[in-house]
């Protein structure tokens, strides 16, 4: 896949800051004008991290069945990329979201309350 080299677009690095901020809900409409105004292949990092922020917000709302389908989704477009590109550590993105959806699908929807927040990592960027 072609893009690697290169920086973000600027609404993709606002968010990720937002996203690091835990601010999912921003993060995604951020993420989501990057999306929109890149043309090439680097949109679908885009959206791969748009949607592990999405699967996040779910989570915080506690919409179990929502969290795993938009995780789903992330997963999807962040297997396309390389461990590394343009400074996001993307082996570590999935890996974090994995590591989070996991502990969500044992808990159940009935004990989502119960869910370990700590493994809700940031997203690691080199600017």
């Amino acid at each position: 896949m072609d893009g690697y080299r290169g920086t973000l677009h600027p609404h993709a690095q606002e968010g990720i800051r937002l996203f690091n901020a835990g601010e999912y809900f921003e993060a995604h409409e951020a993420l989501e004008t990057a999306w929109r105004e890149e043309t090439g292949p680097i949109r679908r990092l885009y959206q791969g991290i748009l949607e592990a922020a999405v699967t996040y917000l779910h989570m915080r709302r506690g919409n179990y069945s929502g969290a795993i389908k938009v995780y789903e989704r992330s997963m999807k477009w962040l297997k396309l990329w390389p461990d590394e590109c343009r400074g996001v550590n993307v082996a570590k993105l999935r890996a974090d979201l994995s590591r989070a959806v996991e502990a969500w699908t044992r808990l159940g929807p009935e004990r989502v309350h119960e869910m370990d927040w700590s493994l809700v990592q940031p997203v690691e960027w080199k600017e």
